[in-house]
């Protein structure tokens, strides 16, 4: 068998077998079976709060133990495809098995890290705001890029989107945008996305077509759910209304139906355009709002329980934190893993998981890209 064949099935087993330990699995399993039980008890539904936690709780195990069986079974399937090929000296079969590896390494790795957020409010939705630097045109045509790179990534991870808020370019792109992002492990996976991220291409608007940095923030804050409680005084809040912007037909383009909350002690501002009903519209915003003021408490709690730590990660609002380079070579590097692609219209496709990865892994262990020894 190929040498690269035969790493990537030990590469395989050995972060199952991280996976398996992490999750307990026969303890899992018997978990799981006691919750199915307990749903099926006329009476489950009698407390909707303790069922509805139950029940996340048995997803969360079903997802779970579901994702090791999947591995498991794949990497048998590719190792019984590279062997029979083989044994025939087919070659374009053994190929296809090693890539069946490949892909399969890839989402071991991706497991393995999720598996490890344990943080409060990893688990929760998140918003994901992005908004333009200065330059005019080309930072607010690359805040559109990288508002559609993080789009494509949630829908290539199975997580839901919505629009919450989107501000359009005077000639081009977006000044801001705010993304919903729902799934299980929706912020965990995204925390560490902000920061200031940095373009370097040939102008599509330069007539010179002369090369150009232009400069766009990711802002990454969870939903605060009914587990979390986050008092804000509305006097300290200013709330205004206008008139929604983009699509949406007549009626959202001529009622004052999106909703602005300024939070004043902060210097918070949000903004919420993507329902007709501007009661739902400030609705939602008071929640983002609640969820902005959290994830600020996080960052202090973060900064100083390790402010080593942080000092060294360099993770925070107004940091850059990754550079993408179109021309004149084609490069995207992350400035605190060192992690890189050279194929930077699949990262701007949504293709980051290998970033995503390399700076939880150094943010949770302390190591660059590194997380095999973790159990």
């Amino acid at each position: 068998m190929r040498a690269e064949a035969l790493q990537l099935i030990a590469d395989i087993e050995q972060s199952a077998g991280l996976l398996r330990r992490h999750l307990d699995v026969d303890t899992a399993t018997r978990r799981l079976a006691e919750l199915n039980a307990k749903s099926e008890d006329p009476t489950f539904w009698n407390n909707p709060e303790l069922a509805q936690k139950l029940m996340r709780e048995r997803t969360e195990l079903e997802d779970s133990l579901g994702a090791v069986g999947k591995i498991e079974r794949e990497l048998t399937d590719a190792t019984e495809l590279i062997e029979l090929a083989e044994a025939e000296g087919d070659a374009g079969v053994e190929d296809e098995g090693v890539s069946m590896l490949r892909v399969l390494k890839a989402e071991t790795d991706r497991l393995q890290v999720a598996a490890l957020l344990s943080g409060e409010a990893d688990g929760n939705d998140t918003y994901l705001e992005v908004h333009s630097g200065a330059g005019g045109t080309e930072s607010q045509d690359w805040a559109r890029m990288l508002f559609r790179m993080y789009s494509r990534w949630a829908e290539r991870s199975d997580f839901k989107v919505e629009i919450m808020d989107e501000t359009a370019g005077e000639e081009a792109g977006i000044k801001s945008a705010t993304l919903l992002v729902k799934g299980h492990n929706a912020y965990g996976m995204l925390k560490t996305e902000s920061g200031v991220h940095r373009l370097v291409r040939i102008s599509p608007f330069d007539s010179n077509a002369r090369r150009h940095t232009s400069f766009a923030s990711a802002w990454v804050y969870p939903v605060v759910d009914d587990k979390i409680n986050v008092d804000v005084n509305e006097s300290d809040c200013r709330i205004d209304t206008f008139r929604a912007s983009g699509a949406g037909g007549q009626h959202i383009n001529t009622t004052d139906s999106a909703v602005r909350i300024t939070h004043h002690p902060s210097g918070i501002v949000v903004a919420c355009q993507g329902e007709r009903s501007q009661h739902k519209n400030r609705a939602t915003a008071w929640n983002m709002l609640r969820a902005r003021l959290y994830e600020m408490e996080l960052e202090k709690r973060e900064a100083a329980a390790n402010a080593d730590a942080a000092s060294k990660t360099e993770i925070g609002w107004g940091h850059q934190i990754r550079s993408y380079v179109l021309q004149p070579y084609q490069l995207v590097k992350d400035l605190r893993t060192g992690a890189t692609s050279g194929t930077p219209g699949d990262v701007l496709d949504g293709d980051i998981d290998a970033f995503i990865q390399a700076s939880l892994a150094q943010r949770l262990t302390g190591r660059k890209a590194d997380i095999e020894d973790v159990d």
